[in-house]
Protein backbone atom coordinates (compact mmCIF):
# COMPACT_ATOMS: atom_id res chain seq x y z
CA UNK A 1 0.00 0.00 0.00
CA UNK A 2 1.11 3.91 -0.82
CA UNK A 3 2.70 5.99 1.77
CA UNK A 4 0.33 8.58 0.20
CA UNK A 5 -3.08 6.67 0.39
CA UNK A 6 -2.12 6.40 4.20
CA UNK A 7 -1.57 9.94 4.29
CA UNK A 8 -4.21 11.03 2.41
CA UNK A 9 -6.69 8.71 4.84
CA UNK A 10 -5.08 10.07 7.68
CA UNK A 11 -6.08 13.16 6.50
CA UNK A 12 -9.69 12.49 5.64
CA UNK A 13 -10.33 11.44 8.70
CA UNK A 14 -8.83 14.23 10.94
CA UNK A 15 -11.34 16.18 8.98
CA UNK A 16 -14.21 13.94 9.90
CA UNK A 17 -13.04 14.04 13.48
CA UNK A 18 -12.67 17.74 13.59
CA UNK A 19 -16.25 18.21 11.90
CA UNK A 20 -17.76 15.60 14.43
CA UNK A 21 -16.45 18.25 17.19
CA UNK A 22 -18.08 21.15 15.58
CA UNK A 23 -21.40 19.64 14.93
CA UNK A 24 -21.24 19.44 10.90
CA UNK A 25 -23.63 17.85 9.01
CA UNK A 26 -23.27 14.03 9.25
CA UNK A 27 -23.37 12.72 5.79
CA UNK A 28 -20.34 14.92 4.76
CA UNK A 29 -18.57 13.21 7.84
CA UNK A 30 -19.37 10.00 7.01
CA UNK A 31 -18.43 10.96 3.60
CA UNK A 32 -14.81 11.72 4.66
CA UNK A 33 -14.58 8.78 6.73
CA UNK A 34 -15.98 6.49 3.62
CA UNK A 35 -13.29 7.77 1.30
CA UNK A 36 -10.32 7.22 3.76
CA UNK A 37 -11.71 3.48 3.92
CA UNK A 38 -12.03 3.53 0.04
CA UNK A 39 -8.28 5.13 -0.39
CA UNK A 40 -7.01 2.45 2.07
CA UNK A 41 -8.62 -0.32 -0.05
CA UNK A 42 -6.81 1.00 -3.38
CA UNK A 43 -4.27 -1.51 -4.11
CA UNK A 44 -2.74 1.05 -6.25
CA UNK A 45 -1.41 4.58 -5.47
CA UNK A 46 -3.52 7.29 -5.54
CA UNK A 47 -1.76 9.37 -7.48
CA UNK A 48 -1.80 6.79 -10.24
CA UNK A 49 -5.83 7.02 -10.27
CA UNK A 50 -5.58 10.42 -10.15
CA UNK A 51 -2.95 10.45 -13.46
CA UNK A 52 -5.58 8.16 -15.44
CA UNK A 53 -8.82 11.20 -14.24
CA UNK A 54 -10.37 8.40 -12.17
CA UNK A 55 -10.24 9.26 -9.24
CA UNK A 56 -14.67 9.51 -8.83
CA UNK A 57 -14.50 5.95 -9.96
CA UNK A 58 -13.45 5.53 -6.26
CA UNK A 59 -16.72 4.17 -4.23
CA UNK A 60 -17.28 7.38 -2.37
CA UNK A 61 -15.12 9.45 -4.14
CA UNK A 62 -17.73 12.40 -5.92
CA UNK A 63 -16.34 15.63 -7.65
CA UNK A 64 -15.59 17.66 -4.44
CA UNK A 65 -13.47 14.74 -2.37
CA UNK A 66 -11.81 14.10 -5.76
CA UNK A 67 -10.75 17.52 -6.29
CA UNK A 68 -9.14 17.46 -2.57
CA UNK A 69 -7.32 14.83 -3.68
CA UNK A 70 -5.66 16.57 -6.47
CA UNK A 71 -4.92 19.03 -3.94
CA UNK A 72 -3.36 16.99 -1.30
CA UNK A 73 -1.29 15.46 -4.75
CA UNK A 74 -0.44 19.02 -5.53
CA UNK A 75 0.27 20.24 -2.44
CA UNK A 76 0.79 18.06 0.72
CA UNK A 77 -2.11 19.26 2.30
CA UNK A 78 -5.88 19.90 2.24
CA UNK A 79 -7.24 23.32 2.82
CA UNK A 80 -10.14 22.58 4.35
CA UNK A 81 -8.18 20.74 6.84
CA UNK A 82 -5.82 23.27 7.71
CA UNK A 83 -8.78 25.44 8.65
CA UNK A 84 -10.74 23.18 10.43
CA UNK A 85 -7.25 22.34 12.81
CA UNK A 86 -6.68 26.10 13.16
CA UNK A 87 -6.99 26.59 16.84
CA UNK A 88 -9.64 28.62 18.73
CA UNK A 89 -8.27 32.07 20.14
CA UNK A 90 -7.31 32.12 24.20
CA UNK A 91 -10.21 34.22 25.04
CA UNK A 92 -12.76 32.58 23.11
CA UNK A 93 -11.47 29.33 24.49
CA UNK A 94 -12.35 30.32 27.42
CA UNK A 95 -15.85 30.79 26.54
CA UNK A 96 -16.15 26.60 27.39
CA UNK A 97 -16.42 27.91 31.04
CA UNK A 98 -19.82 29.74 30.86
CA UNK A 99 -22.34 27.94 31.75
CA UNK A 100 -24.07 25.84 29.24
CA UNK A 101 -21.25 26.06 27.09
CA UNK A 102 -18.70 23.00 26.60
CA UNK A 103 -15.70 23.00 23.97
CA UNK A 104 -17.15 21.38 21.11
CA UNK A 105 -19.89 23.76 21.09
CA UNK A 106 -17.78 26.91 21.38
CA UNK A 107 -15.73 25.39 18.55
CA UNK A 108 -18.97 25.25 16.57
CA UNK A 109 -20.18 28.82 17.50
CA UNK A 110 -16.72 30.16 16.98
CA UNK A 111 -16.30 28.11 13.11
CA UNK A 112 -19.79 27.73 12.02
CA UNK A 113 -21.52 30.38 13.16
CA UNK A 114 -18.91 33.16 12.98
CA UNK A 115 -19.19 34.26 16.82
CA UNK A 116 -15.47 35.91 17.55
CA UNK A 117 -16.92 38.53 20.46
CA UNK A 118 -18.23 38.28 23.50
CA UNK A 119 -20.74 40.68 22.20
CA UNK A 120 -21.57 38.28 19.30
CA UNK A 121 -22.20 35.87 21.92
CA UNK A 122 -24.63 37.99 23.88
CA UNK A 123 -26.28 38.86 20.55
CA UNK A 124 -26.77 35.47 19.81
CA UNK A 125 -28.12 34.16 23.68
CA UNK A 126 -30.18 37.52 23.57
CA UNK A 127 -31.63 36.72 20.17
CA UNK A 128 -33.18 33.52 21.59
CA UNK A 129 -31.30 31.62 18.93
CA UNK A 130 -28.10 29.66 20.88
CA UNK A 131 -31.33 27.62 22.42
CA UNK A 132 -31.33 26.23 18.37
CA UNK A 133 -28.20 25.38 18.31
CA UNK A 134 -27.63 21.29 18.98
CA UNK A 135 -25.60 20.98 21.99
CA UNK A 136 -26.72 24.03 24.11
CA UNK A 137 -28.39 22.91 27.19
CA UNK A 138 -27.71 25.77 29.93
CA UNK A 139 -29.70 28.53 30.08
CA UNK A 140 -30.13 31.46 28.56
CA UNK A 141 -30.46 33.78 31.62
CA UNK A 142 -27.59 32.24 33.60
CA UNK A 143 -25.51 32.14 30.51
CA UNK A 144 -26.27 36.35 29.70
CA UNK A 145 -25.76 37.04 33.44
CA UNK A 146 -21.99 35.57 33.41
CA UNK A 147 -21.17 36.94 29.88
CA UNK A 148 -22.07 40.43 31.10
CA UNK A 149 -20.34 39.67 34.20
CA UNK A 150 -17.14 38.73 32.07
CA UNK A 151 -17.48 41.45 29.97
CA UNK A 152 -17.32 43.88 33.42
CA UNK A 153 -14.33 42.14 34.86
CA UNK A 154 -12.26 40.36 31.97
CA UNK A 155 -10.05 37.99 32.78
CA UNK A 156 -6.30 38.91 33.66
Amino acid sequence: MSTQNEQLAQVFRSIATLLATQQANPYRIRAYRRAADSILALEEDIALVAQRHELEDIDGIGKDLAGKIREFLETGTVRTYEELKMPLPPEVKNWARLPGLHDSLVSYLYARLGIRTLDDLEQLVSSHLLRTVPGFTGSEDALLQAIRQQKLSPPS
